[in-house]
C-alpha cells in the first residue's frame, strides 16, 4: 500500500485540548536503512510489525506494509532491535475532514513535537490548525527511525 502523508512541526500544545483519543508508543527498529525499514510497534493495547520502503523524490509518499501481531511478541521483538527506542504519546485531532496524528517525544527526543496527516493523493488540500507549523515532510532528521540514531536532544 502507498502511504502519501505530510509532516509539521508543532508550534503549541493547543492540539491536546482538541485530541478525541491518545494513546503511548514504544518502537523499535530491526531493519532502519533507508531502503527499507522494518518497526516493531507496541501501543497501550496492540503490536504491529511494519515495513517502510524509501521514499519518493519529494518524500510525501512511501510503500507501506502494516500488520497487527500479539503484545507478547512485539514485546519479544523490541528486544532484538537495532539500539534505542522511541517513546511518544500520539494524540489524534479532526481538522476538517482529516486526522492529523500529532506526536509528542520524550527520553532523548524530548521537546519534539510532530503532526502528520495522511492524504489520498500528493496534491490534496487540507485544513491547517493554527499549531501547525514548519513543514518539514522529506526532511530525513525527522523519520522516526533517524530520530534512534540522532536523537533530537544531540541536534
Amino acid at each position: 500500500m502507498q502511504e502519501i502523508e505530510r509532516k509539521f512541526l508543532v508550534t503549541s500544545e493547543a492540539f491536546k485540548k482538541q485530541a478525541f483519543k491518545t494513546t503511548t508508543i514504544s518502537q523499535g527498529f530491526l531493519n532502519s536503512n533507508k531502503l527499507r525499514a522494518v518497526r516493531i510497534r507496541l501501543t497501550d493495547t496492540q503490536g504491529f510489525i511494519t515495513i517502510k520502503g524509501e521514499s519518493s523524490s519529494s518524500g510525501l509518499s512511501r510503500y507501506e506494509w502494516e500488520k497487527e501481531i500479539p503484545v507478547n511478541d512485539a514485546k519479544d521483538l523490541l528486544k532484538l532491535c537495532e539500539p534505542g527506542m522511541i517513546s511518544k504519546t500520539r494524540y489524534y485531532v479532526n481538522v476538517g475532514q482529516h486526522v492529523f496524528e500529532v506526536d509528542e517525544f520524550y527520553g532523548q527526543n524530548e521537546g519534539l513535537v510532530v503532526a502528520e496527516i495522511e492524504l489520498s493523493s500528493e496534491n490534496e488540500s487540507f485544513l491547517s490548525p493554527d499549531w501547525l507549523g514548519k513543514e518539514v515532510t522529506g526532511e530525513i532528521k525527522y523519520y522516526n527511525a533517524m530520530l534512534i540514531r540522532k536523537p533530537y536532544r544531540k541536534w
